[in-house]
């Protein structure tokens, strides 16, 4: 079974093309990379795998579910995360992560787990106004890997991450493959290629 399997993805815009028939099949425990310019069709892309966006054309599967009709089985497996995805406004980080981890259905001490995985201890009292942007980022990280998915979406996760920050991002998300989990993000730094056990590049909606 494949942790995504995409086939024949076309999504058009205003009558724009902006994916053009995208094939993608990822097995469990590979981590995929997606590369290309900006308005390559990589975060629409995305948003058709994660079933945000309906496809003009084409049909998806993740974790062997499909999309739509059974977004919601394949869902309680995958996360998504993105350095543009806000934070709720008025609750502390721990008000956040123990939100997060009561409506995923994770225990209490998976709450811990994550602080302590990407160091978050000292901005647990912190509301969203006290966050860097690198903050804000790793407490979504954290965020998504509150139920230990087995599929992990990230789109230019590391974009306002220092390189430190970027590294050790790196380093706990890529524990995931090693329990049979997939990940596919997208990314435009090249140094974050290596990452990858496949680097696939969009160009003008297409897989080049």
């Amino acid at each position: 079974m494949y942790a995504i399997e995409a086939r024949g993805l076309t999504k058009s815009f205003r009558h724009t093309p902006a994916v053009s028939g995208v094939d993608l099949l990822v097995d469990e425990g590979d981590v995929v990379a997606l590369l290309g310019p900006n308005g390559a069709g990589k975060t629409t892309t995305l948003m058709m795998l994660l079933g945000i966006t309906e496809p003009d054309a084409g049909e998806v599967r993740l974790l062997g579910h499909s999309l739509p009709a059974e977004r919601v089985a394949a869902m309680e497996q995958t996360s998504f995360a993105a350095s543009y995805l806000d934070l709720p406004e008025r609750l502390t980080v721990k008000q956040i992560l123990e939100v997060f981890a009561q409506i995923y259905g994770a225990p209490r001490r998976r709450v811990a787990e994550v602080v302590e995985l990407f160091g978050l201890g000292q901005f647990m009292k912190r509301s969203k106004s006290q966050l860097s942007s690198g903050q804000k980022t790793l407490i979504g990280l954290a965020r998504s890997l509150l139920h230990r998915p087995r599929l992990l979406i990230l789109d230019e996760p590391t974009a306002s991450l220092d390189p430190e920050q970027r590294s050790r991002l790196w380093d706990d998300v890529l524990s995931l493959p090693a329990r049979g989990g997939a990940v596919c993000f997208v990314t435009q730094h090249e140094d974050e290629l290596h990452r990858a056990d496949r680097v696939l590049e969009l160009r003008d909606g297409r897989l080049v």
